[in-house]
């Protein structure tokens, strides 16, 4: 089988953790936290605690078990359940959703751009919008091919300037105009805090929150390439836990102080606020507006460069195994697997045309895109939870460098807690947003259910082929890419 990674290159803590902070950290998701206006603290902290920080710490826990780090949600899903194909099952999940969530990503940096340059066609018309986010992915991509040491100084200055820097500069302008006791678009309380509770549009939003989170574990198919796994692989977690939690929640009320909720675009959200901000202080620092948005741009470039190349070489861990064709482990010098890549180039382009061309302009294509990247998501992270639960009740004697703590009890609450809110979030996924119109509801569901149900086929298609790839291999390459369990049960 072809190494997922070459150990002799090792990542530092923190090029490990800008990686995955960029996979996690999502300031183009500031505009629709904004509107659950001031309740979207209470989603985030229950998001954050009830979700983001269990799912860290058995993503944690999982990878630091002895022969498990191979793969990431493949190798914890497989060896776990005794099963290649439920192991394939939730890392072609984890592939499938970002996809997705890359056409996401690329609406809002091209959202900004158009912006920035006044082109309004370039976010509104749905051709030109289409050709524009072929071209940025493709042009990411390219960046990629040099390999993880690349991707991670990508990474790290995309989380430096256009993450944290960004985000500072975003705040400070906020907390200023919030200072000067300038009127604000919502109101704080303890009535505020919770959302209305009989109104399931304003719980549908729940999705993005877990989206916004979500992938903290995705960097896991790189964890031996971490120096001392055993020490920063939970650190990192635990550290990057606690910034998701203040930064998403500093950004979202800072939209929803400055914008109104009817005038507020889920894709601009972030130049609009700080156009109103910057224009408040001062109308001649439209060079200053423009320089911040393009930091935006380039975290958010960052981020989508992170995502390329890791739930990739899960997948391409998978087809070592006979559960794909065998070109896909194909890998360039430098390690990265680019048939995988150009594979995953295919499919970002067909999700592009159709939520893209289907689902037109405005919030629609926007929403239905990153629900069903939750949605898709949140099927790997049931398989993940469900292997969870089988090595902490059936797997006692597998050794690992970090436990959960609390014992079997706290490993329990901490898995149930994960669940349980996975499974609120992809039932409230299919309840409309109240961002949408009684008429784009049903775009919106169709479009989201046709999609989902396709994504669901495609991996079934997939692992029904298996016994054709492996009998393609000869008897010394199978008996090289069987697991390893017995040494591991």
């Amino acid at each position: 089988m072809a190494n997922v990674v070459q150990q002799n290159k090792k990542l530092s803590f923190f090029a490990f953790f800008a990686m995955t902070t960029s996979m996690v950290m999502a300031a183009y998701e500031y505009p629709s936290f904004a509107t659950s206006k001031f309740a979207c603290v209470f989603f985030i902290l229950l998001g954050g605690i009830f979700w983001f920080l269990p799912t860290a710490l058995i993503s944690a826990e999982m990878a630091s078990v002895d022969g498990w780090s191979e793969g990431g949600v493949f190798g914890w899903v497989g060896n776990a359940l005794h099963s290649d194909k439920l192991g394939f099952m939730a890392v072609f999940f984890q592939w499938f959703q970002i996809t997705v969530g890359m056409v996401t990503m690329s609406y809002f940096v091209i959202g900004l751009l158009s912006d920035i340059t006044g082109w309004t066609a370039l976010n509104n018309v749905p051709w030109i919008k289409f050709f524009a986010v072929l071209i940025l992915f493709i042009a990411v991509t390219c960046l990629q091919l040099n390999g993880t040491k690349r991707t991670a100084t990508i990474a790290k200055w995309g989380l430096l300037i256009g993450i944290l820097l960004t985000s500072i500069i975003f705040f400070i302008f906020a907390i200023a105009y919030l200072a000067q006791g300038n009127p604000v678009q919502i109101k704080f309380g303890a009535a505020e805090f919770f959302p209305d509770f009989r109104q399931t549009g304003n719980l549908t939003i729940f999705a993005t929150f877990i989206l916004a989170f979500a992938g903290v574990e995705a960097s896991g198919s790189h964890v031996n390439e971490l120096e001392n796994p055993e020490r920063n692989y939970p650190l990192a977690m635990l550290i990057l836990v606690v910034l998701a939690i203040v930064l998403d929640a500093l950004g979202g009320i800072a939209v929803a102080s400055v914008i109104p909720q009817k005038q507020l675009s889920l894709n601009s959200g972030i130049f609009q606020t700080l156009q109103t901000l910057m224009y408040h202080f001062s109308p001649s620092l439209t060079w200053l507006l423009d320089i911040v948005c393009l930091l935006f741009v380039f975290g958010v470039v960052a981020e989508i460069g992170s995502w390329i190349v890791g739930p990739s070489a899960g997948l391409q861990a998978a087809a070592g195994y006979g559960l794909m064709p065998q070109w896909v482990t194909h890998e360039n010098k430098h390690g990265v697997p680019t048939h995988m890549i150009l594979a995953q180039t295919v499919v970002v382009i067909i999700w592009d045309a159709v939520l893209t061309l289907g689902g037109g302009s405005g919030n629609v294509s926007f929403l239905v895109a990153t629900t069903l990247t939750t949605l898709i998501y949140l099927v790997c992270y049931f398989l993940m939870y469900i292997a969870y639960f089988r090595l902490i009740f059936t797997e006692k004697a597998l050794h690992r460098t970090y436990n959960v703590p609390g014992g079997i009890v706290g490993k329990t609450i901490v898995g149930i807690c994960g669940l349980a809110t996975s499974i609120f979030a992809f039932v409230m996924s299919f309840t409309p947003s109240s961002a949408l119109t009684s008429s784009e509801d049903v775009t919106f569901l169709t479009l989201l259910v046709i999609c989902f149900i396709i994504a669901i086929i495609i991996p079934l298609l997939i692992t029904s082929f298996s016994k054709k790839y492996v009998a393609g291999l000869d008897p010394s390459q199978i008996k090289q890419l069987k697991y390893k369990l017995d040494k591991n049960v």
